[in-house]
């Protein structure tokens, strides 16, 4: 007996149309070939920390898996302690206080509440204001959910900023979430004096729901802000935060959602459908890295500014230019004008020395003439990337 599958042909979900595999999945596998091929490929596109936690967080999650108890179904909503210890660590830190009770959503990852409330509040009909140059996952959550995306030019010119005269000339009518992001991913920009107020002003007089995505706050800077700090951000704000670059534990899938209890338990309505909760010892363990004292932040950042310094170096030594001030975990540069774009800079440095940066319009046509360098590698990898290109 003979069978043939040629016939079959199970046809995808439209919703997956114009959603195609993230950017670094696929190049990270041309980077494993190039590697399984003998190339000793230097990777500095990718954000991941390469440092450890604190050895007190390691500690605390070894002692909590050790609990007999540990190990079962936890809350949707996380341990009180838990929730204690984020409204803590917003107010320490940022001088936002929350509603530990029901304004705080732990998050396995703040990737996952991207999607959670994209699902939550967007529908057909629906558009979202997303920034170009931003992270692509704004785009995927806003398209999966079946609404619109409608892009704001973010430049150079103007700091990177989001132009809000231009904003409120357009047609707002279809308008329910706005994706905002500073410190901002790729450029690196801090939020502008005043950006946050004018984002909770723009909100509240077009009733469109603010979405600040804040991974990026203590790197680079002692004086981290949240928009939920501004006065009644909370009606109309919500904000993502993460401890993966902040506390090198992106691994660990620990992020929060935070604002307004009514807009918070909007979307636990949808992520109790998609998960349940998180491993009590990793909750444990953020409870003890949201504890940590000031002065472990700023070890950090004397480690990365030695890092930053080594990468604009490298870039400076290939021609090019860089803003100052920037923060997070990336240098943002201009490419040199003698190469058609950052894709073309970024396969030259791949192909002839064996170092990947990532190109800057994987993240929007704003981006296309820009490349990015990560500082998650060692100075010392970084200035032998900058040798090679020599």
């Amino acid at each position: 007996m003979s069978t043939t599958t040629s016939h079959i042909n199970i046809k995808p979900a439209q919703r997956l149309n114009g959603i195609e595999e993230y950017y670094f999945s696929a190049k990270l596998r041309e980077i494993a070939e190039l590697r399984a091929a003998g190339a000793d490929i230097i990777n500095l596109g990718i954000g991941s920390p390469d440092l450890p936690p604190a050895p007190q967080v390691n500690e605390a999650l070894r002692h909590a898996a050790l609990a007999q108890d540990a190990h079962g179904y936890q809350s949707y909503t996380g341990l009180p302690a838990l929730r204690q210890a984020w409204a803590g660590w917003y107010q320490r830190h940022y001088g936002a206080t929350l509603d530990a009770e029901g304004g705080i959503l732990p998050l396995i990852g703040s990737k996952e509440g991207i999607m959670h409330l994209a699902m939550a509040y967007l529908e057909p009909g629906d558009i979202a204001l997303a920034p170009d140059p931003g992270y692509p996952t704004y785009r995927a959550a806003t398209v999966l959910a079946g609404a619109e995306v409608r892009y704001y030019a973010l430049d150079a010119a103007q700091d990177w900023q989001p132009d809000w005269n231009a904003l409120e000339r357009s047609d707002l009518s279809k308008v329910k979430l706005m994706w905002l992001n500073y410190p901002h991913m790729p450029t690196g920009t801090p939020a502008a004096d005043g950006v946050f107020e004018q984002a909770v002003a723009f909100g509240l007089k077009h009733n469109i729901l603010i979405v600040n995505d804040n991974p990026y706050s203590f790197i680079g800077t002692t004086h981290p802000k949240s928009i939920l700090a501004v006065p009644d951000a909370q009606e109309i704000a919500l904000e993502l935060n993460s401890l993966s670059k902040s506390h090198n534990m992106a691994g660990w899938r620990i992020g929060v959602l935070a604002g307004k209890r009514a807009h918070v338990q909007t979307v636990l309505r949808f992520k109790s459908n998609m998960d349940s909760g998180q491993w009590r010892p990793l909750q444990s363990a953020a409870i003890e890295a949201l504890a940590l004292p000031d002065e472990w932040y700023e070890a950090q950042n004397t480690l990365y500014a030695a890092r930053r310094n080594a990468a604009e170096a490298l870039l400076r030594s290939i021609g090019c230019r860089i803003a100052p001030g920037q923060q997070g975990l990336f240098v943002w540069a201009e490419v040199p004008a003698d190469y058609a774009d950052g894709y073309a800079l970024s396969d030259k440095l791949l192909y002839a020395h064996q170092v990947f940066l990532t190109p800057g319009g994987i993240f929007g046509e704003q981006g296309r003439q820009f490349i990015r360098i990560s500082l998650c590698a060692d100075q010392h990898v970084i200035e032998k990337a900058g040798k090679r290109m020599q």
